[in-house]
């Protein structure tokens, strides 16, 4: 994969919690970065470019410190919430739709978790996933198989891209990209 734009925001599921159960994963995702999304949109038009082509759908790191990643123990999960952006989003333009962000909802601690980097993730394997995000786990062991028949070993953070609005799509019809880096062995 190669070297994109995103705006990125980090954070950790708190104990006891899954992502679908976080109040603090959740206001991360629709109350943070799709406010903000909406707040670069305004920007671009404002400065003469069109309302469309901003933001890719909304994708996610995850990763627990200290131990490997297993998807099926939501336990000690840390997020990095990523939304891509096309090229012609400057730092500028990113930190004016953080000024009108704040304008409009007030100044909140969080704030200061997005930002606007580059990322590159490089050789991964990936594999769709079609249901309910909670039986996305079944096909870990599969990919994990695949990388090392092939000779490659898991590194990295997990990666997952969402496809769709989890609001508005059926569960069963729901579209998961999962990914993970390999590196040869």
């Amino acid at each position: 994969m190669p070297d994109f734009q995103f705006v990125m925001l980090d954070g950790e599921i708190e104990p006891g919690m899954a992502p679908g159960t976080s109040p603090g994963f959740r206001e991360a995702m629709m109350g943070l970065l799709w406010h903000l999304l909406y707040a670069l949109i305004y920007v671009k038009a404002a400065q003469g470019g069109p309302r469309s082509t901003i933001g890719h759908g909304v994708g996610g790191l995850w990763w627990v410190e200290g131990t490997e990643f297993d998807i099926t123990k939501p336990e000690g999960w840390k997020y990095r919430l990523m939304m891509m952006q096309p090229e012609h989003i400057s730092a500028a333009m990113f930190q004016e739709a953080l000024v009108q962000l704040r304008a409009k909802r007030g100044d909140q601690p969080a704030f200061v978790r997005l930002r606007l980097e580059r990322f590159k993730e490089g050789l991964c394997i990936q594999v769709m996933h079609i249901g309910p995000y909670s039986t996305r786990w079944q096909l870990s062991p599969g990919w994990t198989a695949y990388a090392q028949e092939n000779g490659y070993e898991l590194h990295g953070k997990h990666h997952e891209i969402y496809i769709g609005d989890p609001m508005k799509a059926a569960p069963e019809k729901l579209k998961t990209i999962l990914r993970h880096p390999v590196m040869k062995v």
